[in-house]
Formats: C-alpha cells, structure tokens, sequence
C-alpha cells in the first residue's frame, strides 16, 4: 500500500473511533475471486469504528515514549532486514520510522498526552524475526499489516490487549502451531488475515461467533471438522481453502446471517452435500467448493442466488443436471 495512502487510511480510521462510541463503518472491497490463490496478504479492505476499552474511564494511551521502548525491543528480535526497512528505527522520533504511522488524539478527545502510534505497516519487507509481547502495549493501534514476511513461532498471548486493533495482516510468514486464539481475544478486531503459514491442529468454534467481517484461513494446515457454528458468523469474506479440513458443510449453513458475499471451501477433504440452506445467502457472489468428495445433488436453492457471480463445485462427485438452467446472470459457473 501507498504511503501516503496508508497514513490517510489510519488517519481516518483513529478519527472514526475517536468519534464514534457504538457505530460501525466499513469500506469493503469487491468480489475476492481466486483469493485462494497465489501470496497472501494485501490488508486495508475492512475499516471499523466505535473501539469498547474495558474502563473508559482509564483508557489506555501508548505514548511516543513507550513506544519507544516497545520498537526497539522489537528490533532487536528481528534477524534479518534484507531491504533495509529499519534503519531509520533509530531515535526517539517513531513517528519518522519506515512503516510506523502516528496520530493525533488531541482535536477528538481533549487527550493531551499527544501523538500516538496507530498503525503499522510491513507489508512485503521478507523480515525475519519473531513477534515481541511488548508489541501489546501499542493500544492505540489499529492496523498491524506484517503481510509477506518472514516471521516465524507464535502469537504473543499479550495481543489480546490490543484494545484499538482492527485489522491484523499475518499473511504469508510462516507461523506454526494451533489456531492462534488470542486474535480472538482482540475486543474489537474486524479483519483477520492468517493464510499462508503453518498453522495446524482444529479451527475454533468461538471464530465464527466473534464481530469478524473478514476471516482468511486458507493455505495453511488446519483440520477436522468445519464447526457447527459457521453460519452464524457475521463476517462477508471467509476462506477456508487449501487446508485438510474434514466432514461435512454444516447443515444449518445459510439460515443465520445474510451478510455472507464471498466463501471458498476449495481443495479440502469436504464430504456429504451441500446444504439446502445455501440458497438463503441472498447476497452471495462467490462460492466455491471444488476439489472436495461432495456428493448428491446440487440444491434447488441454488436458484436464490441472485447475486451469484462465481458458482465452482468442480472436481467433486455432485450431481449438477438441475443447475445449469437457472443461474443465467452468472459470470463464471464450473460444474465439472
């Protein structure tokens, strides 16, 4: 992302939450075709408001001071800078750091403690190094974007503190272990990008019942089942491709929330049928299930997706004859 434009967008966003107690303002980004493809990352799609401290009475405020502090301990948990990223994280000024961007409480709050670190954006650095559990003491943050690096162990617990984070980028590194269920601790995280690392072991159930409007998952290694819960997420984008998950789409996906727009379940171990309920997503646009060992028949719901622009159910062992004369407005239908 630009500079120029990154600054804005945190800008923007700090201003938001500063002003807003309970609202919610978004700026979603299009249908996400083939985002199971390819580097992961890009960040910037989803922007939330109306941050909910645990006290707001005794909000807490990462001064420049400490953030000093925080960025220099993280520095020297970094192996290797190829591109020269953090030669200017030298001084007391973080706010003159390549990838650090600051604002200003001030004008919105009558906080007089002065500028704050609110974002921070590393995107395609190739760094090299691990993540530090005094990055949690940033709690005016609200974007961490480390997407296409080198990073490697796990999530600190500590980011469940984040209090201000609402976009978390960790895409394309190469984290391992389980699901990191601290992300889910983060009170007001609205976009979660984990795809393209090493993740393993089951996916949490709490994931599809927490305020998420953006959930990437896929390339990764993650298995079992899909739980039970999906359909309740309110996210608009999940993407659960390219991993080992096993059993069934859960039956009752599709009768809870119509925000859904976007979900890919490609290149599984997915098995049973499709759900009938798929047909009650009025606003889906992408859906795509191949490379599954689905079976049965395509459901007649299908015919609801009026909005349907990507419709891919290839490489399974469905039964699609009902499905081609209904989905005329379609751009793109792979059946086989």
């Amino acid at each position: 992302m630009d500079e120029k434009c990154f600054l804005f967008l945190v800008s923007f966003i700090f201003i938001i939450k500063t002003t807003a107690n309970a609202s919610s303002f978004s700026v979603g980004g299009g249908v996400g075709v083939g985002v199971g493809i390819g580097g992961g990352g890009g960040g910037g799609g989803w922007v939330g408001g109306g941050v909910n401290y645990p006290n707001p009475s005794v909000r807490p405020s990462s001064n420049l001071k400490n953030a000093y502090i925080v960025l220099q301990a993280w520095k020297t948990a970094i192996k290797s800078d190829p591109k020269g990223l953090l030669r200017s994280w030298v001084g007391a000024n973080v706010c003159a750091y390549n990838g650090v961007f600051c604002a200003d409480p001030t004008e919105e709050t009558g906080d007089p403690s002065g500028p704050v670190v609110a974002g921070i954006d590393l995107n395609h650095g190739n760094l090299e190094g691990i993540l530090v559990k005094e990055l949690s003491l940033l709690t005016d943050m609200s974007l961490l974007h480390l997407n296409s690096n080198r990073f490697t162990g796990t999530i600190p617990q500590s980011f469940k503190d984040l209090y201000a984070l609402t976009e978390l980028d960790l895409s394309n590194n190469q984290f391992t272990g389980p699901f990191p269920a601290t992300t889910l601790q983060i009170p007001n995280l609205l976009y979660l990008d984990l795809r393209f690392n090493s993740f393993s072991g089951p996916i949490p159930q709490d994931l599809f019942s927490r305020n998420l409007d953006a959930i990437f998952l896929n390339n990764n290694q993650f298995e079992g089942e899909i739980p039970q819960n999906l359909g309740s997420s309110p996210a608009s984008v999940i993407n659960l491709a390219n991993n080992k998950l096993t059993g069934d789409i859960p039956v009752n996906f599709g009768y809870s929330s119509p925000k859904l727009k976007e979900i890919l379940f490609m290149n599984n171990r997915l098995t049973g049928c499709i759900p009938q309920g798929i047909g009650m997503w009025s606003d889906m646009q992408v859906f795509d299930a191949s490379f599954n060992s689905l079976m049965g028949h395509m459901p007649d719901t299908i015919s609801c997706l009026e909005d349907i622009e990507v419709l891919n159910v290839a490489h399974n062992k469905l039964s699609v004859k009902n499905v081609r004369n209904c989905m005329e407005g379609m751009l793109v239908l792979i059946l086989h």
